[in-house]
């Protein structure tokens, strides 16, 4: 998938396809003096045997040249497997490690009124006591805060009320099984 995304025909072997990769990668740094950067998102799902070919593919000249930036986003179970012995080599070679912790219960009330605000609203949508039903039954995960969201946009227009309150999210949360 690399080599195509790259707009290289894909060959049929692994050695020819990390080839044609890596000189890819090396025309980027050396003509067009640009540091191609690879987003692998949901990286929690890799197998230990792609991460192993990431290690190898991006190993150039003997670790002396990082001609790449590598990012791997993905749920915390990424970080227990990366401390896999088997996979020393290739955290040895990460810079940069984050883990965004779960939101807190302001935190995820700040977020919700921000996002609302980014969408051009400056009245108040949800309850005080929804935003803190959200944030709860999210656990302080955005993603899932999104969801309920959303989905109690709909419910409580559904509705027609005009604020959304906790009864409503309660009932969105039930729905969509959080």
């Amino acid at each position: 998938m690399i080599a195509e995304e790259l707009g290289y025909e894909p060959r049929f072997r692994k050695n020819e396809n990390f080839r044609t990769i890596q000189n890819a990668i090396d025309r980027f740094v050396i003509e067009k003096r640009m540091t191609p950067v690879f987003i692998f998102d949901e990286a929690n799902y890799m197998k230990s045997a792609t991460l192993n070919d990431l290690k190898i593919l991006f190993n150039f000249e003997m670790d002396s040249v990082n001609k790449a930036v590598i990012i791997l986003a993905g749920l915390p179970q990424l970080n227990n497997t990366l401390r896999l012995a088997s996979h020393e080599p290739l955290t040895q070679r990460i810079i940069t490690n984050y883990e965004m912790e779960p939101l807190q219960l302001e935190e995820g009330k700040k977020y919700i009124l921000d996002k609302q605000r980014g969408a051009g609203s400056h009245m108040e949508v949800f309850e005080k006591s929804a935003l803190e039903a959200i944030v709860n039954a999210s656990n302080g995960i955005p993603r899932v805060i999104d969801k309920i969201v959303n989905q109690a946009l709909v419910i409580g227009n559904a509705l027609n009320e005009n604020i959304i309150t906790s009864e409503t999210v309660m009932k969105t949360v039930e729905d969509l099984q959080v």
